[in-house]
């Protein structure tokens, strides 16, 4: 792509198209009303992120990790984090094996392709922190030999923002390693009443029909390979750096975007494009990401977090463009 008039490019190939709304179909069909926030976690899926889930209990958190897991019908392991966890419950350990006199490796649950930390908040710092090399490399090591996670490896982690009480809060190394926070929050009144059919449906002993997997562990890594090759115009990117750089020097941000941060924005910006059906970045998408990319790693004073990423957006500049 040339630098001189447009950002305009060729459009992703059909099948593209059909995998991604296979995607959209399917999680829109499990939690309803929250269009938005479904594109958004698909996108994050897509730019090989993380997602941490701020919200209240009983949101369909866990019924998101559990239909994404059925959509590309991959493994979904969940850990109930709690203060007694320990981080070999999360990794695996090796244990010694009387009969061959040798130590076996026992995998934990991260070696699965979708893992649900739920309440991660709840246990120690030395277990979160277990998370971090999972999370970063997608491998493990457990007495000093690398193991490798799948290459699907999908982390959703969450926590509960109104109960504090026994609450170790995340620190911010751990939290750059999201890619992006989401809040799903209430259904509609209209989603509410679907909700409500849809229970009383279920009770039918003859509905036991399994949900129709939307896509392959495969299709989902041709998809993630396809994002890495939406391309993004040098004023994208310069405009995308004009947002970090502010994240950084406002007057109410204590932390701003770190480079780790502004390659997942990236990222994302060209995850959401492709579900846009275009194969370039327009400004918009780095916008359209900003807030729940800046709100996992903004640490603030004085000023809602959502208030200082309003403030940082409307007063850079973003490039023209046909």
């Amino acid at each position: 792509m040339t630098e001189e008039n447009t950002f305009t490019a060729n459009s992703p190939a059909p099948s593209s198209h059909n995998h991604v709304a296979s995607l959209q179909t399917f999680l829109r069909n499990v939690l309803l009303g929250k269009n938005e926030q479904i594109d958004l976690v698909i996108a994050c899926l897509l730019a090989r992120g993380h997602l941490l889930l701020d919200d209240l209990p009983g949101t369909g958190k866990t019924t998101l990790a559990k239909a994404i897991a059925d959509a590309i019908q991959g493994q979904l392991a969940r850990v109930q984090c709690t203060p007694d966890l320990m981080p070999a419950d999360i990794t695996g350990f090796s244990i010694f094996n009387q009969k061959t006199r040798e130590f076996e490796f026992n995998p934990g649950p991260v070696f699965a392709d979708v893992l649900l930390s739920d309440e991660i908040n709840r246990t120690t710092p030395r277990t979160q922190s277990a998370m971090l090399e999972a999370m970063a490399e997608r491998q493990v090591t457990i007495d000093g030999k690398p193991h490798r996670l799948s290459s699907n490896f999908f982390v959703i982690a969450t926590q509960n923002p109104i109960d504090s009480h026994g609450a170790y809060p995340l620190p911010e190394a751990q939290l750059d390693r999201f890619a992006i926070k989401l809040e799903i929050g209430y259904p509609d009144r209209v989603a509410q009443r679907k909700i409500l059919s849809r229970e009383v449906h279920t009770t039918d002993p003859h509905n036991t029909e399994p949900p129709t997997p939307s896509i392959s562990l495969t299709d989902l890594q041709t998809l993630q390979q396809q994002v890495r090759e939406v391309s993004v115009h040098p004023r994208v990117m310069e405009y995308l750096i004009d947002l970090v750089e502010a994240s950084r020097s406002d007057i109410a941000v204590d932390l701003g975007v770190s480079p780790r941060g502004m390659m997942q924005w990236q990222a994302m910006a060209q995850a959401w494009a492709m579900l846009n059906q275009r194969d370039f970045v327009t400004p918009c998408d780095v916008a359209h990401v900003a807030h729940p990319v800046m709100s996992v790693r903004l640490i603030t004073h004085g000023e809602a977090t959502k208030d200082v990423i309003a403030r940082i957006l409307n007063h850079v500049p973003a490039p023209e463009y046909k």
